[in-house]
């Protein structure tokens, strides 16, 4: 069955799904995706990365500001299969029936693990060693839907969000083009989440972009891995804001106020945090560029002894 499919996606994880799509030759034939935005300094209106695959292979392209009030267009294009995902707003269930066959999403967890809007984040912030990628039915709850097909990622200790967000894509890929098949030709029968098990997550909010300092070293780690390469989380270092994108547990020791930069040199620049000291590798001041910490210290050679807030 050559079936009509219609893809509903926004950032780069939609841009990959959407992309393996078309390449493995199924029928898009429509794509909806979030109204432009601006972007940087200069607010450029900027159309998303899941627009520019459509348009590059002549895929129409839908971008209601309120899917919820706006999706009549739909039922012209007569879809038989909706699949989503990281759209970005919530997708009303008369919206959900439309298609012959059903809707579907691509999710980045291992459901019931991190329903909601920042699973991958939250696999790194939490120190998890595993997660992967859901396919699973969309219905009018958050990520509530049975469960189709799965494929595990390992969290290596280097990984950050950036370098997971590509692996959770990669496997959102491989297990909606293994199960896509016995979908459309309705072989497949879903499992259901158990409920005992779910975990939520919110959008990861400005104010906890700004890392605590009550965190152990260990959660000021992980932190600094879920925020990194984007937004990254920040102190605040003589009232500027200072990004810290890489950073490694040091040592135990506890000798300074918690907050202070103990050692700045060629060898370190450590952090002290309450159970022990953190090497930062790389950092960003505010209205400077991003770099390793010895080109920092290059150029902010009195940070020794400063207190990060």
């Amino acid at each position: 069955m050559n079936a009509r499919i219609v893809f509903m996606g926004t950032p780069e994880i939609g841009a990959k799904i959407l992309k393996g799509l078309i390449d493995n030759n199924y029928n898009v034939v429509g794509v909806v995706t979030q109204p432009d935005k601006p972007v940087g300094r200069k607010g450029i209106i900027t159309p998303c990365p899941t627009k520019n695959v459509a348009i590059n292979h002549n895929i129409p392209v839908y971008q209601p500001s309120k899917i919820k009030d706006d999706f009549d267009f739909l039922y012209d294009i007569k879809p038989d299969v909706i699949i989503t995902c990281a759209y970005g707003q919530i997708v009303p269930q008369a919206l959900l029936d439309i298609p012959s066959i059903g809707s579907i999403n691509v999710h980045g967890s291992l459901l019931p693990k991190y329903r909601g809007a920042s699973p991958i984040q939250q696999a790194l912030i939490h120190g998890d060693k595993i997660t992967g990628a859901t396919i699973m039915e969309m219905i009018d709850k958050m990520d509530a839907g049975e469960m189709y097909d799965k494929e595990e990622v390992v969290i290596n200790d280097n990984d950050n969000y950036t370098s997971l967000y590509e692996k959770v894509g990669d496997a959102g890929l491989v297990a909606l083009l293994r199960m896509l098949p016995k979908y459309i030709n309705k072989m497949i029968i879903g499992e259901k989440q158990d409920e005992n098990q779910v975990t939520f997550c919110k959008k990861i909010s400005k104010e906890e972009e700004h890392l605590s300092l009550d965190y152990t070293k260990e959660e000021f780690i992980n932190m600094v891995k879920g925020l990194s390469e984007v937004p990254g989380g920040y102190l605040l270092y003589n009232d500027l804001v200072f990004k810290i994108f890489d950073a490694r547990i040091e040592n135990d020791i506890v000798s300074h106020q918690i907050g202070e930069i103990v050692e700045a040199n060629k060898k370190r620049l450590l952090l002290q945090l309450k159970n022990g000291q953190i090497a930062l590798l790389k950092v960003q001041k505010q209205g400077k560029s991003k770099m390793d910490y010895k080109s920092f210290i290059n150029g902010e050679n009195k940070i020794l002894g400063s207190i990060l807030k």
